[in-house]
C-alpha cells in the first residue's frame, strides 16, 4: 500500500495504480494488481483515519509512557514492603529480648522496661539473701573480700583516708567451687543491689547489641551505686584478642574497657568477673585500674569438705559420718557435694527413710563421681573377662596407689580421668609412671591370662598415651626436651614391660580377685586386705 500526496481524484494513472482524494493534502494509491483495489473502488472506503488533535497526541503518549512504567513501579514497591516486613520482624525479635526502641527522631536506644522480661531479669537490681554463713570451703577468698564489703558500707572512712579499693575483683578457679555465691554472699553481706549478667549473653549476631548492653549495664549501676555488678564467665567476652575474633566481640570487649575506665574509685562500684580459664584473659582487662584484685578459689580440702558436708546436712535429718565421707570427697568441688548429698536423699527417700546414712551417700558416690552404670546385659565370658581386667587393676592399685578407693565390676563413664585431672600442680614423674602402669595393668592381665586383647581397654589405653605425651611435651621428661613420638612411645614400652613382670609376680591373686568381684561387683580396700591376707 503506498501513500500519496496527490491532489488528483480517484483515477487510474500510468503504473496502474488507483488513487483516491481525501482532502486537500492527503490522497491515497492502491497498485491494481492489489486484491484491495476493487473492492477500494468500489465502496469507496478511506484508509487512512483522521488526522488526530494535538491533545489526542499528548495523551496517548502519556499513557505509553505510564504503561512502560508500570512493571518498574510494581517492582519498587514490592522491595519497600519487602523491607519492611524485614525490619518489622528483626525489631520484633530485639524487642522481644528487650534490647531496642525506634523512637520517632530516628534514634535507637536500649530499652530496659519490665516490658521484656529477658532484660528485667539482667539489669534490675537485685538483692541477695546469701551470707557468708551459707558458704563453707571458702576461708582464703571471705579474708580478701571482707575489707570490700566494709569499703561498700563505709565507704566515707575509706575515703577520707585516701584510700580506694580495686575497681574490678577477678574470682578464677575450677568449675563448681562457689565463685557465684561468693559474689552474692558479697553483695548481701554489704547490703549493696547486685547486678548479674553472663559473659556470653553480651555478644549477639549484630554488631553493637553488645556494647549497648555493656553501657546500659553500667548505667545502671552508677544510678545505685554503691553496688556491684557480677559478670559470670567472663572469659566470654575479655578472651584474648587475636586475628579470629569477630567484630561484635571486640566492640564489647572494647566497651567493657572503657566503662571500667570511665568510673573512679569513688563511684563506690566494684566489677567482680568470674572464670575457670583466667589464662585465656586478655591482659587490658587485668590491668591496673580495671580488674587489678585476683582471688583463685581452689577445691576444698579435707577441713574444707568437711564445713561444706555439714552446710548441706544441717537441714537433713542423718547418721552421716562425716570426716569418713570427707575423706572420700578428694577432688569434689561444693557443686560436687551438693550434688552428692542430694542424690544420698533421693536413695533414702527410695528406701523410705527419713533420714540419710553414710550407706546412703556411698551407694550414690559412684554416680556422682563417675557418672550412671552402663545397663547393657554382659554375658558370662564377658563378665568374667571384665573381672580378670579390674583385678589387675586392682592389685595394681592397691600396691601402688596409697590412697586406693574401690574397685568395681561394673563400668562407669569417665572413670580413666578423674586421678590424672585431681592430681596436684607438682607431680613427680615416678608419679605419673605409675599411673601409667595402672592403666595398662588391666590388659596386661588379660595378656597373662592368654585372653584377646578386649575394648574395654579403650579409655585405659587414651589415658596412658595421654600422661605420657604430657610427661615428654610439657614436663620435659622424655629422653629429649623436645618431646617427639619417640619419647612417649618409650616411656609406654617401659612402662608396660616393668609392670608386666608385677603383674606376673602376682598373677595367683588375679583369680581370687576375679570371683570376688564377679560375687561382690564392688571391692574396697577392705575387702582386698582380707583376700590378700595382709594387715
Amino acid at each position: 500500500m503506498i501513500l500519496s500526496h496527490s491532489t488528483e481524484s480517484l483515477q487510474t494513472d500510468s503504473e496502474s495504480k488507483i488513487c483516491k482524494q481525501l482532502d486537500s493534502n492527503r490522497a491515497v494509491c492502491v497498485n491494481t494488481q492489489s486484491q484491495l483495489a476493487p473492492l477500494i473502488a468500489h465502496l469507496n472506503l478511506s484508509i487512512l483515519q483522521e488526522k488526530m488533535s494535538f491533545n489526542e497526541k499528548i495523551f496517548y503518549c502519556v499513557l505509553a509512557l505510564l504503561l512502560g512504567l508500570i512493571p518498574f513501579i510494581i517492582w519498587y514497591i514490592y522491595l519497600i514492603v519487602r523491607q519492611r516486613n524485614l525490619t518489622e520482624q528483626w525489631e520484633m525479635q530485639q524487642h522481644r529480648r528487650g534490647l531496642w526502641t525506634q523512637h520517632s527522631s530516628g534514634e535507637s536506644t536500649y530499652k530496659s522496661t519490665n516490658e521484656y522480661n529477658d532484660m528485667s531479669l539482667t539489669i534490675i537490681p537485685m538483692t541477695s539473701n546469701v551470707r557468708f554463713k551459707d558458704i563453707a570451703g571458702i576461708g582464703e577468698a571471705k579474708d580478701e573480700l571482707l575489707e570490700i564489703i566494709d569499703y561498700l558500707k563505709n565507704p566515707k572512712k575509706y575515703q577520707d583516708l585516701g584510700i580506694y579499693l580495686p575497681k574490678g575483683v577477678l574470682l578464677a578457679g575450677p568449675p563448681g567451687v562457689g565463685k557465684t555465691m561468693i559474689a552474692k554472699a558479697v553483695a548481701g553481706e554489704s547490703g549493696v543491689p547486685f547486678f548479674y549478667q553472663s559473659g556470653s549473653s553480651f555478644v549477639q549476631m549484630y554488631v553493637g547489641i553488645g556494647a549497648q548492653r555493656v553501657r546500659e549495664l553500667f548505667a545502671k549501676a552508677r544510678a545505685n551505686a554503691p553496688a556491684i555488678i557480677f559478670i559470670d564467665e567472663i572469659d566470654a567476652i575479655g578472651k584474648m584478642r587475636g586475628i579470629d575474633n569477630h567484630q561484635e566481640w571486640e566492640s564489647t570487649l572494647n566497651e567493657l574497657l572503657t566503662q571500667m575506665d570511665g568510673f573512679s574509685e569513688q563511684s563506690g562500684i566494684i566489677v567482680i568477673g568470674a572464670t575457670n580459664q583466667a589464662e585465656n584473659i586478655d591482659s587490658a582487662l587485668l590491668r591496673s585500674g580495671r580488674f587489678d584484685r585476683r582471688i583463685f578459689v581452689d577445691l576444698p580440702d579435707m577441713k574444707e569438705r568437711e564445713e561444706i558436708l555439714r552446710v548441706y546436712l544441717k537441714q537433713r535429718n542423718h547418721t552421716v559420718n562425716i570426716p569418713e565421707i570427707a575423706r572420700l570427697c578428694v577432688g569434689f568441688s561444693g557443686a560436687n557435694i551438693a550434688s552428692l548429698i542430694n542424690e544420698a536423699a533421693i536413695n533414702a527417700l527410695r528406701h523410705k527413710r527419713d533420714f540419710v546414712t553414710t550407706e546412703d551417700i556411698l551407694a550414690t558416690s559412684d554416680k556422682v563421681i563417675f557418672g550412671t552404670k552402663k545397663q547393657s546385659t554382659l554375658s558370662r565370658e564377658q563378665k568374667r573377662m571384665i573381672a580378670i581386667y579390674n583385678a589387675g587393676k586392682a592389685i595394681s592399685q592397691y600396691w601402688l596407689l596409697p590412697d586406693f578407693d574401690k574397685i568395681s565390676l561394673v563400668a562407669y563413664n569417665n572413670m580413666q580421668q578423674e586421678r590424672f585431672q585431681n592430681l596436684s600442680e607438682c607431680i613427680l614423674k615416678s608419679e605419673l609412671i605409675t599411673q601409667i602402669k595402672i592403666a595398662l595393668s588391666g590388659n596386661i592381665a588379660l595378656e597373662i591370662e592368654g585372653l584377646e586383647s578386649a575394648s574395654l581397654a579403650k579409655n585405659d589405653l587414651a589415658l596412658a598415651k595421654k600422661i605420657a605425651a604430657t610427661m615428654c611435651k610439657d614436663y620435659g621428661m622424655g629422653s629429649t626436651l623436645i618431646g617427639t613420638q619417640e619419647d612417649v612411645a618409650e616411656i609406654l614400652a617401659q612402662a608396660q614391660s616393668e609392670h608386666r613382670d608385677f603383674i606376673q609376680s602376682h598373677k595367683q591373686y588375679i583369680f581370687i580377685i576375679a570371683n570376688a568381684l564377679l560375687e561382690k561387683e564392688k571391692l574396697d580396700k577392705e575387702d582386698m586386705r582380707q583376700i590378700l591376707a595382709l594387715e
